[in-house]
């Protein structure tokens, strides 16, 4: 693979805010590029904050999912456990509480795998993926707004996973193939 030229950032001639909901702030950014080309993009503006997303193993074949609503599909998806870093909070911290409140257990051991970004050219939101290990039952108070369903999946049949309808999700099925090539050594 060849490495490619050093990429000058374009210049940021002006950014405003031109909508705004109770969840997100769209911005317009101008830009200048380095050939000159002058150029408005939408993002959408990201708090900072960061999330996390947890793989975790009740056993060493025995992977814990949840099935839970999704607004953005209206319908229930399949994937790990995740949530926002709570301001102040360690990602690793944040997701050893996201684990106790959406499947009751806390991790003796959690493995950072990578950290991911979501459609970076509209969005500037970064997830931290961790494996979590040597379970042991605790829970704390989540904020979903129904019980979530806990689902048992043998980590030997990913492939069947992998095939579900409801496990679509980008971040989980990273996460899910980041854990397996962890587990296996490589």
């Amino acid at each position: 693979m060849e490495k490619s030229e050093k990429l000058t950032l374009p210049e940021i001639l002006a950014c405003r805010e031109v909508a705004r909901s109770r969840l997100v702030a769209v911005e317009e950014v101008d830009l200048k590029f380095s050939n000159g080309e002058l150029r408005t993009f939408e993002k959408i503006k990201g708090g900072g904050r960061g999330a996390v997303l947890v793989v975790p193993m009740l056993d060493d074949d025995t992977l814990i999912l949840i099935r839970e609503y999704s607004a953005g599909t209206h319908n229930y998806q399949l994937g790990f456990p995740k949530g926002l870093i709570d301001p102040g909070e360690e990602p690793n911290i944040a997701a050893n509480r996201e684990l106790q409140e959406e499947v009751g257990m806390a991790a003796h051991e959690l493995t950072f795998l990578q950290q991911v970004s979501l459609a970076p050219a509209f969005f500037n939101a970064k997830m931290d993926l961790f494996l979590a290990k040597n379970l042991y039952p605790s829970r704390l108070q989540g904020d979903e707004p129904e019980p979530l369903e806990i689902v048992h999946w043998k980590l030997s049949d990913y492939k069947s996973l992998l095939a579900q309808p409801d496990f679509t999700e980008a971040r989980s099925i990273s996460a899910l193939m980041l854990a397996i090539d962890l587990l296996k050594g490589e």
